[in-house]
């Protein structure tokens, strides 16, 4: 039987969280967002971002580590890349942003892994798709979504104002009313991944 990438993945009880400094979100609607990306466009063109999906394990059944923002926004930790910044280091620098501790002697070493999706905005509107729609020649944003082996131990600081969850692959898939298109479909996405669940 062929099976696809091995992926370790570890008990939720292997990790520490902590807090820090509250990261306060740009826009405070999903309307004051879209007209931002759209003052961005203007200025750079296509955005560019990544996510990374983060996975332990609980039961022996694969979660995913989901940021909550108040009580009914969920994404996952990423963001906009710099102007001709590389996706690997531009998704580095944002899990340590979102996730890292400040002490430098403590912050993980982040291993990027495969993409697993790529989603594409055609235009300033919250839907995304899995492709890019053959009349759109000018996509508003490319989102990327790698894969990121957890190391067996490691401490994660939230910023105060953010939750971060793990949320069980069966909770994820095809709930797209509480999760979004993106989130809803990691499930799918990760079905060619052969998970390793590791019990210390």
């Amino acid at each position: 039987m062929v099976s696809g990438p091995v992926v370790n993945v570890y008990p939720l009880s292997s990790y520490t969280f902590g807090s820090k400094e509250a990261k306060l979100e740009k826009d405070t609607s999903v309307v004051d967002r879209l007209a931002r990306m759209n003052q961005n466009y203007m200025k750079e063109g296509m955005r560019t971002s990544v996510e990374g999906i983060l996975l332990v394990q609980e039961h022996n059944h694969p979660h995913v580590l989901l940021l909550q923002i108040g009580n009914a926004f969920f994404k996952l930790p990423g963001g906009r890349l710099k102007t001709g910044e590389n996706e690997i280091e531009g998704l580095k620098r944002k899990l340590t942003s979102k996730l890292a501790p400040t002490v430098a002697s403590i912050q993980p070493e982040w291993q990027i892994g495969e993409c697993a999706a790529v989603w594409w905005r055609p235009n300033f509107e919250t839907l995304m798709y899995p492709y890019c729609p053959p009349h759109i020649t000018k996509p508003k944003e490319c989102k990327k979504l790698f894969v990121v082996p957890l190391a067996e131990r490691q401490y994660f600081a939230v910023p105060k104002n953010l939750k971060l969850l793990a949320v069980p692959l069966f909770e994820l898939y095809d709930n797209v009313q509480r999760y979004g298109p993106v989130i809803s479909a990691i499930p799918l996405q990760l079905s060619r991944f052969t998970f390793n669940a590791i019990n210390n």
